[in-house]
C-alpha cells in the first residue's frame, strides 16, 4: 500500500505544481484565447499528464526514503541486516532483476518496493514486520515485493496514471473554462475563477481518478503473491504472512469472505490498493500458484 499511496500523493502534488507553472507561463491563456482549443488542449494534457506521472516515478525512491525515514543498508551492522541483504540478493537472482537497495524503517508491519527501473529498485521492510514475523514469513513478504519489481508494476501503474492524468488535466480545464464563462462572465481569455476552478477540479478529479490506479494495483497484488510462492517453491509462507498481516488466526478461512476488505464499506474498498487478505489467501490456497500467475 505504501508504494502506491506515495506514488499517487507525489503525482497529485507534481500535477498541481505543473498546473501553476502552465498558468504562469501563459499556456492556459493560449489554449483559451479564442475559445477552448480542444485539440491543442488534449495534446498539452497528454504531454503534461504522462510527464507528471513519470516525474513522480523518478522521484519515488527519494520520496520513499525521505517520507518513511528509511535507513538504506550499505554495510550490514548486525546479523539481521546481513540476513536481509543476503535474502534479497537470492530473491533478486531468482526474479532475474538487478540487486535493489535494501532499507529498514520504523513502523507497523509493512514492506514496499519502489523505483523507476527493475534493476535499480528499493525494497524496504519495517521494524514491525521484522519483530512480528519469523524469517520464512519475512522472506515471503520480500519475495512478494521482488515480484512487484520483476513484473514492472511501478512502470505499469505509472503508464496508467499517465492516462488518468491526461483526462484529469483535460477535464479540469474544460470545467474551469465553462465556470469562468458562465459564472464569472469572463468574455475573453481567462480570469481568476478559471485558475481557482482548475486547481480545485484537478485535485478532486485526481483523488477520484486514483480509484482507477487502485483497481489495477489490487489486480497486481495477486500476481505478486503468486510470484513470492514461486520464488520460495511453496505458498504456505506467504499464506502465513498474510494471516499475520490480516489477523486471520485460524487455519481455515472464514465461511463468508468480506468482499469490501478487512474493514470499511464499499466506498473505502474503491480506494483500497490491496485486495482483502481473505481473497489473497484463498487465491493461493484454492487455485494454486500456477493459476494465480495466469
Amino acid at each position: 500500500m505504501t508504494r502506491i499511496l506515495l506514488l499517487i500523493a507525489t503525482n497529485i502534488a507534481v500535477m498541481a505544481v505543473i498546473t501553476v507553472v502552465c498558468y504562469l507561463l501563459g499556456i492556459d491563456g493560449l489554449l483559451t484565447q479564442e475559445g477552448l482549443n480542444m485539440g491543442a488542449l488534449l495534446l498539452v494534457a497528454a504531454i503534461t499528464g504522462f510527464g507528471g506521472s513519470f516525474i513522480s516515478l523518478l522521484l519515488s525512491k527519494t520520496m520513499a526514503k525521505h517520507t518513511m525515514g528509511a535507513h538504506v543498508i550499505t554495510e550490514p551492522r548486525n546479523e539481521t541486516e546481513t540476513w536481509l541483504v543476503q535474502t534479497v540478493t537470492k530473491l533478486a537472482d531468482r526474479a532475474g532483476v538487478g540487486m535493489p537497495e535494501v532499507a529498514i524503517y520504523e513502523g507497523a508491519p509493512n514492506a514496499f518496493a519502489t523505483g523507476a527501473r527493475r534493476d535499480a529498485a528499493l525494497v524496504a521492510v519495517s521494524t514491525g514486520l521484522l519483530q512480528s514475523m519469523n524469517r520464512s514469513e519475512v522472506e515471503a513478504v520480500l519475495g512478494h515485493e521482488m515480484a512487484h519489481v520483476a513484473n514492472g508494476d511501478m512502470v505499469t501503474l505509472t503508464l496508467i496514471q499517465g492516462v488518468v492524468n491526461t483526462f484529469v488535466f483535460f477535464l479540469a480545464r474544460v470545467i474551469g473554462f465553462l465556470v469562468d464563462r458562465l459564472v464569472f462572465r469572463t468574455e475573453r481569455g481567462t480570469g481568476p475563477g478559471y485558475m481557482i476552478t482548475v486547481l480545485v477540479c484537478q485535485i478532486l478529479l485526481g483523488i477520484l481518478a486514483s480509484t482507477i490506479v487502485a483497481y489495477f494495483s489490487r489486480r497486481r497484488e495477486f500476481r505478486a503473491d503468486a510470484g513470492s510462492a514461486e520464488y520460495l517453491g511453496q505458498p504456505q509462507s506467504m499464506i502465513n504472512a498474510l494471516r499475520k498481516l490480516g489477523g486471520v488466526e485460524s487455519e481455515a478461512l472464514p465461511e463468508t469472505m468480506k468482499a469490501a476488505g478487512i474493514s470499511g464499506g464499499k466506498l473505502s474498498s474503491l480506494f483500497a490498493t490491496h485486495p482483502p487478505i481473505e481473497e489473497r489467501i484463498a487465491a493461493l490456497q484454492n487455485r494454486g500458484v500456477g493459476a494465480v500467475l495466469r
